[in-house]
């Protein structure tokens, strides 16, 4: 099997369930940053092996956001032959990375002033990754804009994530990172 196809040397790609768009839909470009997103997790999770649990906690954002690719990359009109947690984005995902966040900032308090990025490699990629998330749920809202997105679930869970990540990435740092003042 050979990995190209040629099929997008036209300036189209296919999405999953059927149907092509340009390469430069909407669509495409939140899927596409979600997967960067996935792509920038892994870089911290590589640095995170010695932390099983901080290892672990990035591991699972990154299968969750296959499920948020998979929707993105899906016509709405196609939406019904999704499925709940595999490749649907649910409210209790949702719920779960809020409890994940609440869990966190329970243990790891949230600082008082903006962070300087890069106390540590692997809390310097999750705030990385933090700003590509964010980058993503402003495509998905490009998304919401042309009519692409007949729920707002995907929305919800990258606000969340995005949010999640700034935490864990203060976990990460063991409460020691550099603040914008001296």
């Amino acid at each position: 099997m050979k990995v190209y196809t040629r099929e997008g040397d036209d300036g189209t790609t296919a999405l999953l369930y059927g149907g092509r768009v340009a390469k430069h839909d909407a669509r495409t470009a939140a899927y596409g940053t979600t997967d960067e997103l996935v792509s920038g997790l892994g870089m911290a999770r590589a640095g995170l092996r010695d932390q099983p649990q901080w290892h672990d906690a990035v591991l699972a954002i990154q299968r969750e956001l296959f499920v948020v690719g998979a929707q993105l990359a899906t016509l709405g009109e196609r939406w019904d032959r999704l499925e709940d947690g595999v490749s649907r984005v649910t409210e209790a995902m949702v719920e779960r990375v809020e409890q994940r966040i609440d869990a966190l900032t329970e243990q790891w308090p949230l600082p008082a002033e903006f962070v300087v990025p890069g106390q540590h490699p692997a809390g310097a990629a999750l705030d990385l990754a933090r700003a590509i998330a964010r980058r993503a749920e402003r495509e998905v809202v490009a998304m919401q804009h042309d009519g692409l997105l007949p729920d707002d679930w995907p929305l919800r869970y990258l606000n969340r994530i995005s949010d999640e990540l700034f935490v864990l990435a203060r976990a990460v740092e063991g409460g020691e990172y550099t603040r914008t003042r001296a």
